[in-house]
């Protein structure tokens, strides 16, 4: 393994499953060596632009942008600026190594990321890409040839990729704070004391307005008998959602084991006590649940790019960890039902615990952390 490079670029961008492990290997380069200097370069309008001043680190960006698959008018407009920032990038990226001098690029997703790791490559400066979703993105395809290395979630993804021998299972690294209880210590923190198994659901900010109409259902069913304890995040939907209840005669104050909350801010603690999980198949919750080992019942969202969201619930699945219901088949009755039929059998809930923990890598920030060093 190489020593730990005096000067880093991180690249990424775009949605948090591409900043948080990037965020993440920085903190572990940190911790074991001090004095390496860390820049992160990323897009104009990114939220890497919050989210990672926010967390200490210097920031500089480059202008890139998507193109969009229509001719309407306000995207042709966006479709000629993408390319004007297509033709303007690689400058910005060539002038940012000159003045940093990094002695290695790291790129973790996000369009920022192909003209850093691409102006790093050219310029002989050790370079790896990390590709969070269990198919490769548009930018990971792109940088294919250009990158030293490749790390990826699981031994699944490496199949999809032309060179298997650049290839690197690393899996996808999570906050620390999933790994401070137990989850008997996280039902105790939440008050959860009565042995019924707790569902946690929330659906992240795309299409989420849609899925709380179906939780009402959900809840209402729920309110009936309260078999289960239910934690909902209702994110912005959540006014809607307590009218949506009462609409349906359902008063949370009368049923103390559901609990629809704005959001869930003890994510580490809730997730850590959870039975069952409903959700989206984001990469950042993918990797969570696989290193927690938590069934899940996946709707992926259909309004993603390249339907990544099912391809990554579709591994879970056929990994036997997760139930995956699309968007059209999943109304309130066919959710609580499928729910009820995992939380009712011991056995089916063990082997999906089994199988999602078979897919998850604990220490994927030492991994990734490792793999980088090695090329320096």
């Amino acid at each position: 393994m190489g020593k730990t490079p005096e000067r880093v670029i991180f690249t990424c961008g775009g949605t948090a499953g591409h900043v948080n492990p990037a965020l993440a290997v920085a903190q572990l380069m940190l911790d074991r060596a001090p004095q390496t200097q860390i820049l992160f370069v990323g897009a104009e309008r990114g939220l890497e632009k919050d989210l990672i001043p926010k967390a200490g680190y210097a920031f500089e960006t480059v202008h890139i942008s998507s193109l969009h698959r229509s001719f309407k008018p306000a995207e042709i407009r966006h479709n000629l600026i993408s390319v004007g920032n297509y033709l303007r990038a690689p400058h910005e990226a060539r002038r940012i190594l000159r003045r940093f001098q990094p002695q290695l690029v790291i790129g973790t997703g996000g369009y920022a990321s192909f003209p850093m790791v691409k102006a790093a490559a050219k310029a002989g400066i050790p370079t790896a890409i990390h590709e969070s979703n269990m198919v490769p993105g548009l930018t990971t395809r792109l940088l294919e040839r250009f990158a030293d290395r490749i790390m990826v979630s699981v031994e699944a993804c490496r199949e999809q990729y032309r060179d298997p021998s650049r290839v690197v299972v690393t899996g996808t690294p999570v906050r620390g704070g999933f790994f401070t209880r137990t989850k008997e210590q996280a039902r105790q923190e939440l008050g959860i004391r009565d042995g019924r198994p707790l569902i946690v659901s929330f659906w992240g900010s795309l299409g989420a307005s849609g899925m709380n109409q179906r939780m009402a259902d959900f809840l209402a069913l729920e309110a009936a008998k309260e078999p289960f304890h239910h934690i909902h995040g209702a994110g912005g939907g959540y006014d809607a959602l307590l009218r949506a209840l009462g609409e349906r005669g359902v008063a949370l104050a009368d049923h103390p084991s559901l609990e629809v909350r704005p959001y869930i801010y003890d994510m580490d603690r809730v997730l850590r006590a959870a039975d069952l999980v409903l959700c989206r198949a984001g990469a950042s919750t993918i990797s969570e649940l696989t290193a927690l080992g938590v069934p899940a019942l996946i709707v992926p969202s259909p309004y993603v790019t390249n339907n990544h969201q099912e391809k990554n619930a579709r591994v879970l699945e056929r990994a036997g960890g997760a139930c995956v219901l699309l968007e059209s088949e999943a109304d309130g009755q066919t959710l609580f039902q499928k729910s009820c039929e995992i939380l009712h059998s011991e056995q089916r809930r063990a082997e999906m615990s089994a199988a999602m923990t078979a897919l998850g890598v604990p220490d994927a920030a030492q991994r990734i952390y490792d793999t980088v060093l090695a090329l320096v």
